[in-house]
């Protein structure tokens, strides 16, 4: 959907600020946080993740997952599969990372339990996958994607009409 290097930095801000967003919340109440932790914590957990979710979009995760759902639609030629795959390795990618950092905070907000950090680690993927995949496919895609060609995708083509006439 993006076609130049622009285009993806906006698309991946707005993805990554409603994802982040929302899986922040969800995490927080998971976690028995929300009335716990100030304002000021809440957000500054949101930043953090926002911050690590963003590099690893443009950096990591993004260019894999689109590498990885591109080869497995090569002999498609209807577009919404291939958008549909890449939402999908993209979610799985961004799950598996960020459950790090949400695992992280929430030994800092709330200490260790007595379960391995391994075992502890898969049950905040597991609940992470769950919610953030019908999330991305769901919500969060369709209305980004909207989002982008009303308001970015558009603009630039308003604009270079008006610079060619």
């Amino acid at each position: 959907m993006p076609t130049t290097k622009k285009e993806s930095l906006q698309f991946g801000l707005i993805m990554c600020f409603g994802m982040v967003l929302v899986m922040t919340i969800y995490n927080f109440y998971l976690n028995g946080t929300i009335g716990k932790m100030t304002f000021i914590e809440g957000i500054s957990d949101f930043f953090i993740g926002f911050v690590i979710a963003f590099i690893l979009d443009m950096f990591m995760v993004g260019p894999n997952a689109k590498k990885i759902a591109l080869k497995l639609t090569v002999n498609t030629t209807k577009k919404r599969y291939t958008v549909l795959a890449i939402s999908i390795c993209m979610v799985l990618g961004m799950a598996f990372f960020m459950s790090i950092y949400g695992l992280a905070s929430t030994y800092i907000h709330n200490g260790f339990t007595f379960n391995s950090v391994v075992a502890d680690y898969f049950a905040v993927f597991g609940k992470n996958l769950i919610v953030a995949l019908p999330l991305q496919i769901i919500i969060m895609g369709p209305l980004v994607r909207y989002i982008f060609t009303k308001y970015i995708k558009s603009n630039r083509v308003d604009i270079g009409l008006n610079i060619e006439n």
